[in-house]
């Protein structure tokens, strides 16, 4: 039986902090599913379509990913794809509450659902999607936040030089 985990988000964009929570989990389980969420309290820059079609990019080396969008509670999706398991991101002390919030509330929804937290990177720990978009957006050097190719399409996006 394939061990199977999913691992949610915006990605609006995908940024080198992302990648790391996904390479580890990516290290530890047979199938690990991006599932690229539409957060409707957040403008996204990028439609889910191409935030799925950077991270199949950026993710090209780790076999064992399967990229997706889904539109309704993630604990149906891991349901439909035979995963028990959620892997999220901490950066920092600050994002444990939202996330025991949302953990307890899946384990309301989905009992045999756990969920495993990554401590990212300290170089990351400051790191959001919001804030390279931010930096990116005024012409900031964002090369050591973003793969190449999330630097590009930031670029094209807001016409950046």
């Amino acid at each position: 039986m394939k061990r199977k985990a999913v691992c949610p988000g915006s990605f609006d964009p995908i940024t080198l902090g992302h990648l790391d929570i996904i390479s580890r989990g990516a290290k530890n389980f047979d199938e690990l599913h991006i599932v690229v969420l539409n957060n409707s309290s957040k403008k996204p820059a990028f439609s889910v379509e191409e935030r799925m079609d950077l991270i199949r990019s950026v993710t090209k080396d780790l076999p064992n990913i399967k990229v997706d969008s889904y539109q309704g509670l993630l604990v149906d999706y891991a349901r439909e794809v035979g995963a028990n398991v959620i892997i999220r991101g901490l950066r920092a002390v600050s994002d444990f509450e939202y996330e025991m919030q949302i953990t307890s509330m899946n384990r309301v929804l989905h009992n045999d659902l756990e969920t495993f937290f990554i401590m990212t990177n300290n170089q990351y720990s400051f790191l959001s999607s919001s804030i390279v978009k931010e930096v990116a957006r005024y012409g900031g050097d964002i090369s050591e936040l973003v793969p190449p190719e999330v630097e590009e399409a930031l670029r094209q996006k807001y016409m950046v030089k």
